[in-house]
C-alpha cells in the first residue's frame, strides 16, 4: 500500500462474526464479557495514566446480535484488529477520508442517553422515546457536528443494559436511533464518527453507522 493511500485512511471498519460455539467458549453473557472479547482483538496502546484520564481507546463497536447460531459485532478503530483471532472470524477494510465528505447520511446508532444534573453533578438517564429524541436533536449540532431530520427520526429497542464489574452492578439505559443527518461541522462530525458519541462507548454504545445519501 502506497504512502499516499495510507494517508487517505481515516479508520478501519471491521466485522467480527461468532458462531454459537465461539460465544459459548468465550463465555459472552453480558456487555462486559463482550467488551473484553472486542478489546482483546486489538493491541493495547494506552498507558495506565491515559486510561485513568479517559483517553479514547480508538475502538468503538456495536453488537448487532444475530440468531441462534451466529452473532455479529461491528467495529471501527484507529488501528487494525488481529486478523486471525482465536475464535470467530474478522474482516477488515479501510475507511478513507473521502467517505466523510458527503453532506447527508442515513444513520443508525445505539446510545446511552443521559445528561448531567447541574445541581448534583450526577448523570441522569433520559427515559421515554420523545425525551430521548428531543435530547438527541438538540445535542447533535453543537456536540456532534450534524443536524437531524426530525421527520423520519425513529427510536427503537428502548431498554437497559446491566452487568457486574469489579463487584459492582453497572446499569446503562439503551436506545437505538435511526434517520437522516446533515453535516454542519465537518471536523466535529469526523471526530464523532471516529471516536463515537455519548457515554458508555467501551460497552457497545456510540458507534455512528452511516451511509451516504
Amino acid at each position: 500500500m502506497s504512502e499516499q493511500t495510507l494517508d487517505s485512511i481515516l479508520a478501519y471498519a471491521s466485522v467480527l462474526d461468532l458462531n454459537r460455539s465461539d460465544v459459548k467458549v468465550l463465555n459472552i453473557k453480558d456487555a462486559y464479557s463482550l467488551h473484553k472479547v472486542v478489546y482483546g482483538l486489538f493491541g493495547d496502546i494506552r498507558s495506565v495514566e491515559e486510561k485513568q484520564n479517559s483517553t479514547p481507546s480508538g475502538i468503538v463497536y456495536a453488537d448487532k446480535g444475530g440468531d441462534f447460531n451466529n452473532r455479529r459485532i461491528l467495529m471501527l478503530s484507529n488501528r487494525k484488529p488481529h486478523q486471525t483471532p482465536q475464535f470467530g472470524t474478522v474482516q477488515t477494510k479501510p475507511v478513507h477520508k473521502a467517505f466523510l465528505t458527503h453532506e447527508s447520511y442515513a444513520f443508525e446508532i445505539t446510545l446511552n442517553p443521559g445528561k448531567r444534573d447541574k445541581k448534583t453533578g450526577k448523570v441522569v438517564p433520559i427515559r421515554g422515546r420523545e425525551a430521548i429524541e428531543q435530547w438527541f436533536k438538540e445535542r447533535a449540532p453543537e456536540s456532534w457536528g450534524f443536524s437531524v431530520n426530525p421527520i423520519n427520526l425513529q427510536t427503537e429497542n428502548l431498554g437497559v443494559q446491566t452487568f457486574e464489574k469489579g463487584g459492582k452492578v453497572v446499569t446503562h439505559g439503551s436506545a437505538t436511533l435511526k434517520g437522516e443527518l446533515t453535516v454542519v461541522d465537518r471536523e466535529r462530525f469526523t471526530k464523532s464518527f471516529t471516536q463515537g458519541i455519548g457515554r458508555g462507548r467501551a460497552f457497545g454504545f456510540g458507534l455512528l453507522q452511516i451511509q451516504p445519501l
